[in-house]
């Protein structure tokens, strides 16, 4: 698997700015929570996509991605990589663009199947971290 290169996520950063985050905690010691609020803070719409919370970061949650009810440029997902390929499979009915895996998780099976989609994947980058190197703050 190889994700884009900087040159292609600071493209991909650039030119979004709605971010469904699956996974994310309203609870701010949660990594989850602490990526998603530098990027909130960086001018993106958080969308919560976690079935046991109402919101975080100040926007209603929903209960999984088959309920957004706008399109989003970027699926960030913070699960572990064992349900990678079922959050692929709900992924690709979206029509997002672009799915992104954060730091330390990764499933060459979401993998294959996203890019037989023609999603764009990125797997095992902190999105934050990529933001601050490819965009700066």
């Amino acid at each position: 698997m190889q994700n884009p290169t900087n040159e292609q996520l600071k493209e991909i950063l650039t030119n979004a700015s709605t971010i469904a985050v699956v996974g994310l905690s309203n609870n701010p010691e949660r990594t989850s929570y602490q990526v998603s609020k530098a990027m909130q803070d960086a001018g993106y719409k958080i969308i919560p996509v976690n079935p046991t919370i109402d919101e975080a970061l100040g926007e209603r949650a929903i209960a999984s991605l088959a309920e957004l009810e706008e399109p989003v440029d970027i699926i960030n997902v913070f699960r572990r990589s064992e349900y990678l390929p079922d959050v692929a499979r709900e992924a690709v009915q979206t029509n997002a663009p672009v799915f992104w895996a954060q730091q330390g998780i990764q499933s060459d099976e979401a993998n294959d199947y996203l890019r037989e989609h023609g999603v764009t994947v990125i797997m095992d980058v902190c999105i934050k971290v990529a933001h601050s190197v490819t965009i700066g703050k």
